[in-house]
């Protein structure tokens, strides 16, 4: 309620439907249309992920991923975004190969109890965040879709480095857990994530005005 009003304050309506949503029809076919737009950004999420960059000092990637879940729940919305996730959840735990490529563990169940398994399980909720706020109106302006998105981004970090702490991060504090685990990655994240959010609001107003 504090947030909707905090919005409502700032001049963004209350609720708007999501981008996917403004692109298709009511009825059969657009339901199917926006589940096809939910398959495919879980498989543009699965195809970010086999780019990954080892770096030193720190046991997770850098990875295309975060921004990608980010923009991809922007457009799906809350409830799309969040079970586009799931879906990419089950089937890396089903063994297929979505997750990003490890040295230490087989494709499956076990990606999640591993270093990245935080932000993996971090996603779903990121991705309703940020759909959410979008669906508020903050994808219509280039510096409130960033913060949305930086919002998401902050869950995203929060997962990571409370299960590197569970896996027993060196000194155990969460400064430790966070310098492997979010300083890395903080400037790339960001700027990334600052050149993705420039879109929105041009996505927002060529499908209101067509």
């Amino acid at each position: 309620m504090l947030i909707t009003e905090s919005l409502r304050a700032t001049g963004v309506s209350a609720v708007c439907p999501p981008l996917v949503t403004t692109w298709t029809r009511s009825g059969e076919y657009g339901r199917l249309i926006r589940m096809a737009a939910m398959l495919f950004c879980a498989g543009l999420i699965a195809a970010t992920a086999q780019i990954s960059i080892p770096l030193p000092l720190t046991p997770v990637p850098l990875t295309l991923q975060p921004t990608i879940v980010l923009l991809t729940a922007a457009v799906l919305g809350a409830r799309l975004g969040a079970t586009c996730l799931l879906l990419y959840l089950a089937a890396g735990v089903a063994g297929l190969p979505v997750f990003a490529w490890s040295p230490w563990l087989a494709p499956g169940m076990g990606r999640l109890l591993g270093p990245t398994g935080g932000y993996l399980l971090a996603y779903p909720v990121a991705a309703y965040l940020v759909g959410w706020l979008a669906q508020r109106g903050l994808d219509r302006r280039y510096i409130t879709a960033v913060g949305a998105m930086l919002a998401g981004l902050a869950v995203i970090y929060l997962g990571g480095v409370a299960w590197l702490l569970l896996l027993g991060a060196p000194s155990g504090t969460p400064q430790a857990a966070a310098e492997l685990g979010v300083y890395p990655f903080l400037l790339a994240d960001v700027v990334k994530l600052a050149l993705v959010a420039a879109f929105l609001p041009s996505l927002r107003r060529f499908t209101t005005s067509s």
